[in-house]
């Protein structure tokens, strides 16, 4: 379901930075070329769940428009992990440690 708009090396739609004729940007890139790595594993696993919109409402942007659907009726919680870790495990180490930083740290 990922690959359909991301691509299937992660490679994003073709213009991600450019809005379309809907007013929504297209799926960005899931490389180190993409800003994915810039956010938190939270913010990540919200929005494969409850979609681009819903995760943004619940840090208090109700304004938001996105082309992000929810995959909360098609995909497991254990399944979303599964596949933000795949993505992460593509990423160079910069990327990683940079994003890794950016979750919290549980004792």
């Amino acid at each position: 379901e990922c690959a359909a708009c991301h691509g299937v090396n992660l490679e994003g739609a073709p213009n991600w930075r450019e809005r379309g004729a809907d007013g929504l940007l297209p799926a960005p890139p899931h490389d180190e070329t993409g800003h994915t790595w810039h956010h938190d594993n939270i913010l990540l696993f919200q929005t494969t769940k409850l979609g681009g919109a819903g995760a943004l409402a619940l840090r208090g942007i109700t304004n938001f428009q996105s082309g992000m659907p929810a995959f909360q009726d098609t995909l497991s919680d254990d399944d979303i992990w599964n596949v933000l870790a795949f993505i992460r495990s593509t990423w160079p180490e910069r990327e990683r440690t940079i994003q890794d930083g950016r979750n919290p740290v549980h004792n």
